[in-house]
């Protein structure tokens, strides 16, 4: 009988999915050939491809969601351009300054917005700002990310909208899809639809976060870029030379749908949780989630009372000391795994 799971701190905490344990070990089996050479790779292009309807598109995998979101906009970011993204996106609060180091030195520029989205009118005034002079960052990509830091959507029509405003200028667009399959689970739209036709031109396609163990991939649509991205990986010391394990995670990870079906289990899981909390008269949610991540304030006795019945997740603030009243943000996290008893039990706590 599984236990009752109280860690609610990040997708990133959670198991990999059996059936891609299982394609791992699958693939340890002989000898394959190295450096992305191997026929499961070459089969997990194909399954994407045809998972975006982009028969032409460049895929590539690495290991981690930094390596795939800064070396795809650095394909697009010369050193003197600015990149465009929410203040609070992830390319900025997490991500250690890597798109400006793999730029070769590339400026943020951070727009504002509710609910940790870009708004069109605020990117649009920001792009303008910059008049083109040598004095000035020249207009580079933007960066959306999907899901947002803060649970919420960017609609497709949104990320069109946003788009648009870039192509106008000449600017490309990078989606940030670490939470890709949550995103698409929750949108009811298609890989096609929430990327290139609404405009996107690269897209990290997340796997680590739902179920996987450490493996993202990059689909360039166009794949005039593609020998770029080669070079920067290679240089980047993100090639792998038994790739066979990067691959066999996403085959894993693909086949049957599991993507999708993780994807909704963590968002059904996280709107129970979210249920839940709202009916809790000492408990107010930040945002309105509409994935699997739900941000909440609630009082320190509330949160030291769930912390001392085991409950791990995110709380802003000194938990342990300071009035019992004073109110608190948090962030929980469901992933794949979480079931309908984790969700009750976590709820008993906070009673």
């Amino acid at each position: 009988m599984t236990s009752v799971s109280l860690n609610f701190a990040s997708d990133n905490c959670g198991p990999a999915h059996p059936d891609i344990m299982a394609a791992v070990l699958a693939s340890n089996d002989g000898h394959h050939k190295s450096y992305g050479a191997d026929a499961m790779t070459q089969a997990v292009t194909a399954e994407l491809r045809r998972i975006f309807e982009a028969p032409q598109a460049a895929v590539y995998l690495v290991a981690t969601g930094t390596a795939a979101n800064t070396l795809a906009l650095s394909c697009y970011t010369k050193p003197w351009d600015a990149i465009f993204c929410h203040r609070e996106s992830h390319v900025e609060t997490d991500e250690c300054g890597a798109p400006e180091f793999y730029s070769g030195g590339a400026k943020l520029s951070l727009v504002d917005g509710p609910d940790r989205k870009m708004r069109a009118a605020n990117l649009t005034q920001a792009m303008e700002h910059s008049d083109g002079s040598v004095h000035q960052a020249q207009l580079g990509p933007i960066s959306v990310t999907q899901a947002t830091e803060a649970g919420t959507l960017y609609s497709c029509a949104e990320i069109e909208a946003l788009c648009k405003i870039a192509k106008d200028r000449g600017s490309a667009c990078h989606l940030d899809g670490a939470r890709f399959a949550n995103a698409c689970v929750a949108l009811d739209c298609t890989p096609a639809e929430m990327t290139w036709k609404a405009g996107i031109d690269a897209v990290s396609f997340g796997g680590t976060k739902n179920g996987c163990l450490a493996v993202e991939a990059v689909v360039l649509f166009d794949p005039d870029r593609a020998w770029e991205f080669e070079l920067r990986r290679k240089r980047a010391a993100h090639l792998f030379s038994k790739h066979r394990f990067l691959a066999a995670q996403m085959q894993g990870y693909l086949a049957d749908g599991l993507w999708l079906r993780m994807a909704r289990s963590a968002n059904t899981t996280g709107g129970l949780l979210t249920r839940g909390l709202k009916q809790h008269p000492d408990i107010a949610l930040t945002y309105e989630p509409e994935v699997n991540m739900i941000f909440a304030e609630m009082p320190r006795e509330l949160h030291q009372r769930a912390r001392a019945g085991g409950a791990l997740y995110t709380v802003y603030g000194n938990l342990d000391s300071g009035p019992m009243e004073e109110r608190l943000n948090s962030r929980m996290v469901c992933d794949w795994s979480k079931t309908e008893a984790d969700i009750e039990a976590m709820l008993g706590l906070l009673r």
